[in-house]
């Protein structure tokens, strides 16, 4: 399959929020609902949820997109 996702981490807070980030930098801030969601989801492959929670992921469809006569160029 494609690339694994890697540096992600993420940092539970005492209010119940969430914080991730990928290498160092801040990709984004759960809070309520959400922070629970993703703390019972994240134990599966810790690495793709948080991209996946954060966008931060390749869909594998970036070399089919980049063939396109529109996104080909002058």
């Amino acid at each position: 399959m494609g690339e694994q996702a890697q540096g992600f981490r993420y940092v539970e807070r005492a209010d119940g929020s969430v914080v991730i980030t990928h290498h160092g930098r801040v990709a984004g801030a759960l809070r309520g609902g959400r922070a629970a969601q993703f703390l019972a989801e994240v134990e599966d492959d810790p690495q793709l949820v948080m991209a996946r929670w954060t966008g931060n992921y390749r869909r594998g469809n970036e070399r089919t997109a980049r063939q396109h006569p529109r996104n080909r160029g002058a």
